[in-house]
Parts: structure tokens; sequence; C-alpha cells
């Protein structure tokens, strides 16, 4: 520890000393991981292969997919990797580009969940201009906002994130570069740049948040007044598992970035972290697959034998081309 503060990277304490708790943290994050991986490249597949599953609202569920894919993938295979080396050694490069792409996907995510809390809105509330406003053309340019709004977030919070003077040993309480734990190396009074940045990706997601609460009380009072009880039921069965993937990952970000930096680090912030980084990407396959008779008969069709060997006959004759 002497080093610490001459070297360029960063040591992760990660959640334990002890080598039997590291090798239990490395196999249970390895177990999600995978669970992760396989739900959503399933419904990124499924989504892209099925021409039933081609309207917006499985457009940018795809996006959702895909984005839950590279947000895990950003902080948990190297915290599995550190667990079994018994390294926390993370270089400056790694952390930089950590940062850059756990803060971009991040703001995507929150992004593209106002985006489909527009669409259901839309959906339902103006059922007969549905296909008129969100149009292919309406849908392809919101995710590109989606992702160009992600990306310039990333790239203001790591810019100003990594210009802030460090102080001390370059120890971060963490299992990852994670933006308010590593204002904690900052010198005296030095990361004031990154609280108004902060700030404003913050005042920026509860605009979003207040769009999406809009939205679904105008959801919630027309699907009341539905008569047929099999209606609310459907409509419900597409926007609670939205509204409750919302409510989970906004929760708990919120807790961990609102929150001034302290000198103390508890299991609390760790079990936060992995509320918001670790369990959306892997709960989202499953809320958004298991309530709905459409994924689960697209699932279903993609996996059966006769629709395997299609697909894998016009895989043969493309790479043949």
């Amino acid at each position: 520890m002497a080093n610490l503060t001459s070297m360029s990277g960063f040591i992760l304490m990660g959640f334990s000393d002890d080598r039997k708790l590291q090798i239990l943290h490395a196999v249970l994050f390895l177990v999600t991981y995978l669970l992760a991986l396989t739900g959503n490249l399933l419904i990124f597949t499924i989504t892209t292969l099925d021409h039933c599953l081609h309207s917006p609202m499985y457009y940018f569920l795809k996006h959702l997919s895909l984005l839950d894919l590279c947000f895990i993938s950003v902080t948990v295979p190297q915290s599995i990797v550190n667990s079994i080396m018994d390294n926390g050694y993370i270089s400056l490069g790694q952390c930089i580009l950590q940062v850059f792409f756990f803060i971009a996907l991040a703001s995507s995510e929150v992004a593209i969940l106002t985006v489909m809390s527009y669409d259901r809105y839309v959906a339902i509330c103006q059922p007969l201009q549905y296909e008129t406003i969100m149009n292919p053309c309406t849908c392809r340019h919101a995710v590109i906002a989606v992702w160009i709004a992600g990306g310039l977030s990333g790239l203001m919070h790591t810019a100003v994130n990594f210009s802030i003077p460090l102080c001390g040993e370059r120890v971060i309480h963490h299992f990852f570069c994670d933006v308010p734990q590593m204002l904690k190396l900052a010198c005296s009074y030095e990361f004031i740049n990154e609280i108004a940045v902060a700030t404003f990706t913050t005042s920026t997601a509860f605009i979003c948040l207040i769009s999406i609460v809009l939205s679904y009380i105008r959801i919630f009072s027309t699907v009341l007044r539905i008569p047929s009880a099999e209606g609310r039921i459907k409509f419900f069965s597409t926007c609670l598992p939205h509204l409750f993937v919302v409510t989970f990952f906004l929760s708990a970000a919120g807790f961990e970035f609102l929150r001034l930096p302290s000198d103390s680090q508890s299991g609390m912030d760790l079990m936060f972290s992995i509320f918001y980084t670790v369990l959306p990407p892997t709960l989202n396959p499953i809320i958004y697959s298991l309530r709905n008779e459409a994924m689960k008969a697209s699932l279903r069709k993609v996996l059966s034998k006769q629709e395997f060997a299609q697909r894998t006959m016009y895989l043969k004759a493309i790479f043949k081309l």
C-alpha cells in the first residue's frame, strides 16, 4: 500500500478480503452474468428475427436488451476476474473506459425507458394516431437520440472526473470505478465541476422521471375507464413490468448518486450499487418475457425445430454469398 499514491491505476477493494468470500462473490456474479447474457440475447434475437415483433414497443425493447447486455458487461466481468485472481488492481485506462461506458449506458437506459413510457402512452391514450406518431422514422430517430445523449453524458462525466487532482491512496471501496466513490479521492474542493455535471445529469434524469410519471398517470386514468376487465388486464400486463423496471432502476441509482461523498463505506452502498448495476439487466428479460404472451409465443417459435432449421439454412446461404 505504500506505493499507491504514485501508481497510475487504482485498487478496487470489492466485497471482502476473505478468499472464500471472494470466490463465492465470483461464482454468484458469474451465474448472474450468464443469466443476464442469455436472457438479453434471447430477447434481442427473437425481436429481430420474428416479424410479428417489429412494432415500436418491441423495437425499443430490443434496444433496452442491447443496453442491458452492454451495461452489465462493463462492471461484472472485471469484478469476477479481480475476485478470482485475488487482485483488485485496475489500470487508469480501464477505469476511464469503465466510467465512460457505465455513465453512457446508464444515461441511455434512463432515456430509453422514457421513450418506452411515451410509446405506451400514445398506444393506449391515442390509439388512432399511434401509427402516425410512432412511425418507423420517429422510432429510429428516438433510438439514435438515446444513444447520442448517453454518449455525451459519458463524455462529460469522464472528462471532468479524470481532470480532478487526487490526494492520498488510490483505493476505491467498490467493485468497479464508481464515480461517487472516486470523488472521495479528490483533493478538497476540487470536485466542484463534477458536482455541477452530476447536478445537470440528475436534473435531466428527474425530467425523464417526471415525464414517465405523467405518462403513466394518463395511461392509468385511461385504462381504468375501460369497461372490459380483460382489456384492463391486457394493458396492465404490458405497462406494469415497464413501470417496475423504471422504479427499481431509478430509485436505486438515485440513492447512490444523490448522496454526498463520505469517508465511510458500508455494505448498504454495495448492496444498492448491485440493485442498479447487476439486477436490472438480469431481471428485465424475465419481467418482460414472462408476462408477455407474444414474447413467449415468439420464443417457442424461434426455438422450435422447424424454425431453427430454417434459420440455419438462411444463415448458411448468407455465408456462402
